[in-house]
């Protein structure tokens, strides 16, 4: 059984930061992709950050520069870093990752969500 566990979310003004973690535990053999999606009141979920094994990362357009996603393959963690936050930045934001599980195919797993708010 594998298990993604988001942590950091919150309430934050505008122009705030806030640092999202999350942990994958479990029979894991190996990880390639991580990263972070969110989804808002209303819309579809989507990408924020993704990084790959060899630390390659993709941002969304709407948060280049403010964001930062990183990882720690000996810990299976990946963080997200963000700054200069907006009230469009409010949504539930969930940890993702591509695992190979011992006696399972590759395959895709989410966390269970953090909400991120952000409002004055």
């Amino acid at each position: 059984q594998v298990q993604l566990v988001e942590s950091g979310g919150g309430l934050v003004q505008p122009g705030g930061s806030l640092r999202l973690s999350c942990a994958a535990s479990g029979s894991i053999y190996s990880i390639n992709a991580m990263g972070w999606y969110r989804q808002a009141p209303g819309k579809e979920r989507e990408l924020v950050a993704r990084i790959q094994s060899s630390d390659s990362t993709k941002y969304a357009d709407s948060v280049k520069g403010r964001c930062t996603i990183s990882r720690d393959n000996a810990k299976n963690t990946v963080a997200l870093q963000m700054n200069s936050l907006k009230p469009e930045d409010t949504a539930v934001y969930y940890c993702y990752a591509y695992i190979l599980s011992i006696g399972y195919a590759w395959r895709d797993y989410w966390g269970r969500g953090t909400q991120v708010t952000v409002s004055s």
